[in-house]
Protein backbone atom coordinates (compact mmCIF):
# COMPACT_ATOMS: atom_id res chain seq x y z
CA UNK A 1 0.00 0.00 0.00
CA UNK A 2 1.35 3.39 -1.09
CA UNK A 3 1.92 5.96 1.52
CA UNK A 4 -0.24 8.78 2.21
CA UNK A 5 0.80 12.27 1.55
CA UNK A 6 0.60 15.08 3.78
CA UNK A 7 -2.31 17.74 3.24
CA UNK A 8 -1.81 21.14 3.83
CA UNK A 9 -5.44 21.36 5.50
CA UNK A 10 -4.56 18.90 8.38
CA UNK A 11 -1.77 20.10 10.76
CA UNK A 12 -1.57 20.31 14.75
CA UNK A 13 1.22 22.76 16.55
CA UNK A 14 2.77 22.43 19.82
CA UNK A 15 4.49 24.58 21.73
CA UNK A 16 6.24 23.58 24.86
CA UNK A 17 4.43 20.73 25.03
CA UNK A 18 0.88 22.55 25.09
CA UNK A 19 -1.40 20.98 22.60
CA UNK A 20 -4.54 23.03 24.53
CA UNK A 21 -3.56 26.47 22.83
CA UNK A 22 -6.17 25.45 20.34
CA UNK A 23 -6.69 24.25 16.66
CA UNK A 24 -4.97 26.97 14.17
CA UNK A 25 -6.67 26.91 11.21
CA UNK A 26 -3.68 28.50 8.78
CA UNK A 27 0.30 28.48 9.25
CA UNK A 28 2.65 30.06 7.12
CA UNK A 29 6.70 30.88 7.62
CA UNK A 30 8.14 26.97 7.26
CA UNK A 31 11.17 28.52 5.68
CA UNK A 32 14.85 29.51 5.92
CA UNK A 33 17.75 30.65 3.56
CA UNK A 34 21.10 30.64 3.12
CA UNK A 35 22.80 34.17 3.40
CA UNK A 36 25.44 34.65 0.61
CA UNK A 37 28.48 37.08 0.34
CA UNK A 38 29.69 37.23 -3.10
CA UNK A 39 33.84 38.14 -2.94
CA UNK A 40 35.27 38.62 -6.50
CA UNK A 41 39.09 37.81 -6.09
CA UNK A 42 41.28 39.92 -7.28
CA UNK A 43 42.39 40.25 -11.14
CA UNK A 44 40.13 37.20 -12.27
CA UNK A 45 37.02 38.76 -13.29
CA UNK A 46 36.09 34.70 -14.48
CA UNK A 47 33.34 34.19 -11.54
CA UNK A 48 32.65 35.00 -8.24
CA UNK A 49 33.11 33.01 -5.08
CA UNK A 50 29.53 32.81 -3.12
CA UNK A 51 30.82 32.26 0.31
CA UNK A 52 28.05 30.83 3.07
CA UNK A 53 27.07 33.70 6.13
CA UNK A 54 24.30 31.91 7.98
CA UNK A 55 20.66 30.95 7.85
CA UNK A 56 18.06 33.46 8.05
CA UNK A 57 14.62 32.29 9.48
CA UNK A 58 11.34 33.36 8.89
CA UNK A 59 8.87 33.65 11.39
CA UNK A 60 6.16 31.33 11.84
CA UNK A 61 2.71 32.91 11.56
CA UNK A 62 -0.45 31.11 12.69
CA UNK A 63 -3.68 31.93 12.83
CA UNK A 64 -6.99 30.30 14.04
CA UNK A 65 -10.47 31.23 14.61
CA UNK A 66 -11.44 33.22 18.12
CA UNK A 67 -13.23 30.18 20.56
CA UNK A 68 -12.96 29.09 24.07
CA UNK A 69 -9.20 28.53 23.43
CA UNK A 70 -8.52 31.51 22.97
CA UNK A 71 -8.35 32.02 26.39
CA UNK A 72 -5.81 29.95 27.06
CA UNK A 73 -3.46 31.49 24.71
CA UNK A 74 -3.71 34.57 26.12
CA UNK A 75 -2.66 32.87 29.66
CA UNK A 76 0.40 31.23 27.78
CA UNK A 77 1.19 35.01 26.49
CA UNK A 78 0.69 36.43 29.57
CA UNK A 79 3.12 33.79 31.17
CA UNK A 80 5.81 34.55 28.33
CA UNK A 81 5.26 38.22 29.23
CA UNK A 82 6.20 37.76 32.79
CA UNK A 83 9.06 35.19 32.47
CA UNK A 84 10.14 35.90 28.86
CA UNK A 85 11.74 32.54 28.02
CA UNK A 86 12.40 30.75 24.76
CA UNK A 87 10.16 27.75 24.24
CA UNK A 88 10.33 24.74 21.58
CA UNK A 89 7.72 24.04 18.93
CA UNK A 90 6.65 21.37 16.93
CA UNK A 91 4.14 21.69 13.70
CA UNK A 92 3.18 18.39 12.20
CA UNK A 93 1.30 17.79 9.21
CA UNK A 94 -1.10 14.91 9.30
CA UNK A 95 -2.42 12.87 6.51
CA UNK A 96 -6.67 11.86 5.71
CA UNK A 97 -6.16 9.48 8.34
CA UNK A 98 -4.64 11.91 11.21
CA UNK A 99 -1.07 9.90 11.03
CA UNK A 100 1.56 12.08 10.90
CA UNK A 101 3.33 12.51 7.44
CA UNK A 102 6.14 15.06 8.39
CA UNK A 103 7.10 17.36 11.42
CA UNK A 104 9.68 20.49 11.65
CA UNK A 105 10.81 21.07 15.47
CA UNK A 106 11.99 24.49 16.33
CA UNK A 107 13.98 25.80 18.96
CA UNK A 108 14.33 29.11 21.20
CA UNK A 109 10.53 29.76 19.92
CA UNK A 110 9.16 33.07 21.47
CA UNK A 111 5.98 35.13 20.51
CA UNK A 112 6.98 38.57 18.68
CA UNK A 113 3.16 39.22 17.71
CA UNK A 114 -0.55 38.87 18.32
CA UNK A 115 -3.63 40.40 16.30
CA UNK A 116 -6.99 40.04 17.62
CA UNK A 117 -10.10 39.86 15.20
CA UNK A 118 -11.09 42.83 13.17
CA UNK A 119 -14.72 43.18 14.33
CA UNK A 120 -17.08 44.85 11.28
CA UNK A 121 -20.45 43.92 11.25
CA UNK A 122 -20.38 44.22 7.35
CA UNK A 123 -18.57 41.32 7.29
CA UNK A 124 -19.83 37.79 7.62
CA UNK A 125 -16.36 36.06 8.58
CA UNK A 126 -15.02 34.31 11.32
CA UNK A 127 -13.23 36.23 13.49
CA UNK A 128 -9.39 34.90 14.21
CA UNK A 129 -6.67 35.98 15.93
CA UNK A 130 -2.87 35.56 14.51
CA UNK A 131 0.26 34.40 16.61
CA UNK A 132 3.56 35.41 15.35
CA UNK A 133 6.63 33.18 16.60
CA UNK A 134 10.52 33.62 16.36
CA UNK A 135 12.64 30.83 16.40
CA UNK A 136 16.16 29.88 16.14
CA UNK A 137 15.82 27.66 13.59
CA UNK A 138 15.21 24.21 13.42
CA UNK A 139 15.95 21.30 15.98
CA UNK A 140 18.57 18.77 15.87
Amino acid sequence: MPAEFGLSLRFKVTIDGHTSLGTWTKCSGLAFEYEVDDYREGGNIAYVHHLPKGAKYTNLTLVRPIDSATADVARWLASVADNMQRSTAQIAVLDSHGDEVASWSFTGVFPVKWTGPSLDVGTAQAATETLELSHNGFAR
